[in-house]
């Protein structure tokens, strides 16, 4: 969490390796992957799901899917499966391209196509932009069932509260700097935290 231009997306970009790190390593279970490119980070179990052109919008839904399994070589149908479980409105609507979807369903289809891979740790930069707060909401939802499924979840968020209520752990980034951390609820209940970031 963090306001505008606290360096939030910019740190998860650097995690991922998009980005060089200039100090500091990454680490994914113990191993330092700070040298990996994206794409090795990727089979080392990270997901990354950008806020912004993270779907082909040509492609069906279902292809869609099936891009996110592109360093797979095995048999993908039960993640599909699960997929699917997870985000039921995708099955319906898996032979329709995903530039028809609306734009809750389009960040439906962009987190399926990360798990796809199979990740240990998914990434999540801004995943409710742009969308009304109903939809929000839901994909809040659908985001708590994914983490359930045992998958570690790093999230950038700019609605604070909703993501705080959500997080077993929280970082709050005030000009690329971790201002705060702790539990979500702790740094709900921070007065510091509520005065600075949530409106009071």
């Amino acid at each position: 969490a963090g306001p505008n231009g606290a360096g939030k997306s910019t740190a998860m970009k650097a995690v991922f390796g998009m980005l060089n790190v200039r100090t500091g390593a990454v680490r994914l279970n113990g191993e330092d992957i700070t040298k990996l490119t994206p794409q090795a980070r990727v089979a080392k179990g990270m997901a990354f799901v950008p806020q912004t052109s993270n779907i082909f919008t040509s492609m069906t839904v279902e292809e869609n899917l099936e891009m996110g399994a592109f360093l797979r070589r095995d048999d993908i149908s039960a993640t599909m499966e699960q997929v699917y479980e997870l985000f039921p409105i995708l099955r319906e609507k898996r032979l329709q391209p995903a530039g028809e979807l609306s734009g809750g369903q389009r960040q439906q289809v962009a987190v399926g196509r990360a798990l796809m891979t199979k990740p240990q740790v998914l990434m999540l930069d801004e995943p409710t932009a742009g969308v009304s707060p109903i939809v929000m909401d839901e994909l809040f939802d659908r985001i708590i069932e994914v983490a359930r499924t045992g998958i570690s979840i790093l999230m950038v968020e700019q609605n604070a509260r909703q993501a705080l209520e959500i997080a077993d752990k929280g970082y709050v980034l005030v000009q690329g700097r971790n201002a705060f951390t702790d539990t979500g609820k702790a740094l709900l209940d921070d007065p510091e935290v509520r005065r600075s970031f949530l409106g009071g």
